[in-house]
């Protein structure tokens, strides 16, 4: 019953109504101006074409999904691990997170043919890798945020009981730290779809490991523009169901002890 009132609340209704409204009033302006469909497709051309074309852009969605969720993953354990590391010591975060910085204020577009050429006998890790670096910065940055927004009480407190660091970091900073991880986590979830498909417009492969962004390209070579809009389709369909898991974790993990999760479900 809770879940079957969230399906029908404002919250649910409001967005889904103000789409609605949305969608009508494009397909109604393109059909009254007679807008060709290279120009702009109307919503119901999408669709069609959506399911016509469906055979070629779900198996692109799954490559999209597939050096997403690669990427992703890469950049949880490299991001955890490196805030864990820079947590122990403030000389150790000073020295290595300027070079994170550096890492996230690269230039996808220019860096990524580099990786390409570097690891031209295989594409998809050099995809991987480009979408790990745009996603790798909201992890560690907002980790080891949280690993050092301690309570001085407790803090003291495991002083005065003489916790190791390590004992430090597992009872006092990861709990911490929690609401901050799944902040970046839903951050960087979005910029990992995002890496991807960047990765996969300067690489430009095609066959049959291609993803959602080479129908893009193609699509908009031969001026296939309701392919196009249908592809961007599934890719902002991937993005809202990535961040609608992330979202529902985030309340899973914190449960009802952080306002930060009772909020989301406001």
């Amino acid at each position: 019953m809770p879940e079957l009132r969230r399906l029908f609340s404002l919250e649910t209704l409001a967005p889904l109504a103000l789409g609605i409204l949305v969608l009508s009033v494009w397909e109604v302006s393109v059909s009254l101006t007679h807008t060709p469909s290279y120009i702009l497709p109307g919503p119901i051309l999408i669709l069609k074409t959506l399911i016509a074309d469906g055979s070629i852009l779900l198996p692109a969605m799954l490559v999209t999904f597939k050096i997403t969720l690669v990427a992703f993953l890469v950049a949880i354990i490299s991001g955890v691990s490196l805030a864990m590391i820079m947590a122990q010591s403030k000389w150790i975060e000073k020295s290595l997170y300027p070079y994170a910085i550096i890492l996230q204020t690269l230039p996808m577009a220019a860096i990524a043919p580099l990786i390409i050429i570097w690891l031209r006998n295989n594409t998809f890790a050099a995809l991987v890798i480009c979408a790990w670096i745009i996603a790798f910065f909201p992890i560690v940055s907002n980790t080891t945020f949280g690993l050092n927004s301690l309570d001085p009480n407790l803090k003291d407190l495991f002083k005065l009981y003489r916790a190791s660091p390590w004992q430090t970091l597992l009872y006092l900073r990861l709990p911490s730290a929690l609401p901050y991880f799944f902040t970046g986590l839903r951050i960087s979830g979005g910029l990992a779809l995002i890496g991807a498909v960047v990765a996969e417009i300067v690489a430009g492969t095609g066959g049959a490991n291609s993803g959602l962004a080479y129908q893009i390209l193609l699509a908009s070579y031969n001026l296939q523009i309701p392919r196009m809009f249908a592809a961007l389709l599934l890719i902002s369909i991937l993005g809202i169901l990535i961040f609608i898991v992330l979202n529902r974790l985030s309340s899973l993990s914190l449960g009802q002890w952080h306002e930060s999760s009772t909020s989301l479900d406001r």
